[in-house]
């Protein structure tokens, strides 16, 4: 009796054991199942591996109502992150860094912070940085237009949107140019006791920042001659170094930024850690401006382009990815640094951001125009996209012929609005020549989504049939030389 009660209880006991080691089993089996994967060495990830992990998104993205075959909209990924390089100085023709090694920086601006200001904020500059390769954010106060600091704009909002600027871009150990865009007051003198007060009070309030610059005056032009720059220069620099010693100083040069072989023959005395800006428009400036510039940097001036374009130089028109090319060919070989205009969707080529994107941060490839695409490619490394011609072709229109395999047309829009409960659009055309030789006459097809009704037009003789509008030049600018362009074309549709 004993025996018998022994060996049940022993049976009972090692039942118990076998039900418990099974628990133990399956735990581990669905904890296995819930818990990820060690993470395979870069590159070693399995054939298995992907497909369980295609066949995993595809699931998702059924569930979701994505379409698993269409590309989804992500972020722009991240990148290196731009190099912040301490205390700059100037030696000779470079901007070096503390031990005089020649450095180059590159990044973007804003455009006026009195019309775009949702563009200063701390997402965004930690964006340029770390998916942009952005190492400088240029902030662009504008003087004597609408909402400039010297007319009817509003100082304390101006200046908290510089701090802010600042304060963003040092989180980031990016470099900030502080810029007192000067434009339709076309001399810097101008407003010179305003320009004196202003870079006072912020070079003494920035004085101990070594990633801010001083960019005094932004596009000196008309009948500014480069004596005149000069003079209102060393007032300002001097007003400048009584608080701020060593930060580095951009001036401007005549004929928006341009003639810096002037500043080269004549340069500012007497102080260091001076720079003189070139600004060019790709599909404008070319080959002459950019031999001025080299002239200038082999004469052993120091010059900093603080801002540029792809597109041109009235801010509009095609995007010339050839000439933009061979622009950063020249900058990179000279270590010349450069700044983009404009973080902005504003409805105009220069623009990085599409007009229709509302985003002030996160962007997509999808939310940038083509000059956004081209300048992003850039800054990020991004040869073979920077080779990419952009396609000239705006929402709302299918397909752009010209009746000449070498010539190119580009439309970009300038304009939208709504009228009697139809959808408006101002449109701005360009057409380029891509080869050596003069075309003499052109027509330009442009297909619509929708058929069009044609209000204004210029600088053309147009006809609209449908969804179709034919574009002839007229007398004057029916000959288009070789590698050249023709633009200001323009015309205003409404959809049906």
């Amino acid at each position: 009796m004993n025996n018998t009660r022994f060996l049940k209880g022993a049976v009972l006991i090692m039942a118990a054991l076998v039900c418990i080691l099974c628990g133990v089993i399956a735990g581990m089996v669905i904890a296995g199942k819930n818990q990820p994967a060690s993470a395979p060495e870069s590159g070693s990830q399995t054939a298995v591996q992907k497909e369980k992990e295609k066949s995993e998104n595809s699931e998702s993205s059924s569930e979701s109502g994505q379409d698993p075959e269409k590309e989804p909209e992500t972020e722009l990924p991240s990148a290196a992150g731009g190099e912040y390089y301490g205390a700059l100085q100037v030696k000779g023709a470079s901007l070096c860094d503390s031990k005089g090694n020649p450095v180059q920086l590159r990044g973007v601006s804003t455009h006026g912070l009195a019309w775009f200001p949702q563009y200063v904020n701390a997402k965004l500059v930690k964006e340029l940085h770390e998916k942009w390769n952005a190492n400088v954010l240029r902030l662009a106060m504008y003087t004597a237009e609408n909402g400039g600091y010297c007319t009817d704009g509003n100082k304390k909002d101006l200046k908290k949107l510089i701090d802010d600027g600042v304060t963003y871009a040092s989180d980031e150990n990016m470099y900030v140019i502080i810029d007192w865009h000067i434009l339709s007051d076309n001399n810097p003198n101008i407003n010179k006791k305003e320009a004196k007060k202003f870079f006072r009070e912020i070079s003494e309030k920035y004085a101990d920042r070594d990633n801010v610059i001083y960019e005094i005056c932004n596009e000196p032009n008309g009948d500014t001659a480069w004596k005149d720059i000069k003079s209102y220069a060393e007032e300002i620099i001097s007003v400048i170094r009584k608080n701020d010693k060593h930060a580095v100083i951009l001036v401007g040069t005549p004929n928006w930024s341009q003639y810096v072989n002037e500043a080269a023959a004549d340069p500012v005395q007497g102080q260091e850690n001076i720079m003189y800006t070139l600004h060019f428009y790709a599909a404008t400036h070319k080959e002459e401006l950019r031999n001025t510039l080299k002239a200038a940097y082999d004469a052993g001036l120091p010059v900093f382009v603080s801002e540029y374009g792809v597109c041109e130089a009235n801010g509009n028109g095609m995007v010339d990815v050839e000439s933009a090319n061979e622009w950063m060919k020249l900058l990179d070989s000279c270590n010349i640094s450069h700044v983009a205009w404009n973080l902005a969707n504003k409805e105009e080529a220069s623009s990085m951001f599409l007009p229709s994107c509302t985003k002030t941060d996160g962007f997509t490839k999808k939310d940038l125009s083509d000059g956004g695409k081209w300048i992003y490619a850039m800054l990020t490394g991004d040869k073979k996209a920077m080779e990419e011609e952009p396609s000239g072709v705006p929402e709302g229109i299918v397909q752009i012929k010209t009746s000449d395999k070498n010539l190119k047309a580009a439309l970009t829009v300038s304009g939208s609005w709504e009228s009697d409960g139809k959808k408006v659009y101002q449109y701005r055309l360009s057409i380029s020549n891509k080869s050596g030789e003069a075309a003499d006459g052109w027509e330009v097809e442009i297909q619509f989504e929708n058929g069009i009704e044609l209000s204004d037009n210029w600088n053309g003789k147009f006809k609209a049939d449908g969804k179709k509008l034919i574009v002839k030049p007229v007398d004057y600018n029916k000959k288009i030389n070789g590698n050249a362009a023709v633009s200001d074309i323009g015309f205003t549709v409404s959809m049906k």
